[in-house]
C-alpha cells in the first residue's frame, strides 16, 4: 500500500476502486470524494417499502441517489431480520 501511494498519478487520481475509500459516513456527515454514504433505515423505507433490506434488494439499489466519487453501502439482513453483510457499490473514476 505504501509503495501504491508513493505514485504521483496515483496520488492526484487515484486507483479507481475501493482503496479510493477513506471514510463511511457517519448520519451527520456530508457526503464528499473518497467517502461512502450507508443508505439510511428511513431512505430504505421512503424508497423500497423496508428498513430491513436484504440480498434480494439488491438488484432495486438504483433508486438510491448517488454521485461520482461518493460510494454507497447498505447493510443486508439474513431471513430472520439479523444484520448479515454490508453490500458496497458505486464508481470512482470515469
Amino acid at each position: 500500500m505504501e509503495q501504491l501511494w508513493q505514485d504521483e498519478l496515483v496520488q492526484q487520481a487515484g486507483t479507481h476502486s475501493i482503496l479510493d475509500v477513506f471514510q463511511v459516513l457517519g448520519p451527520d456527515d456530508t457526503p464528499d470524494y473518497n467517502t461512502v454514504e450507508p443508505v439510511t433505515a428511513a431512505e430504505a423505507r421512503e424508497l423500497l417499502g423496508t428498513d430491513k433490506l436484504t440480498h434480494a434488494h439488491i438488484e432495486d439499489f438504483g433508486v438510491f441517489p448517488r454521485s461520482r466519487w461518493v460510494g454507497r453501502c447498505a447493510v443486508l439482513h439474513d431471513d430472520q431480520g439479523a444484520p448479515h453483510e454490508i453490500y458496497f457499490w458505486g464508481h470512482s473514476g470515469d
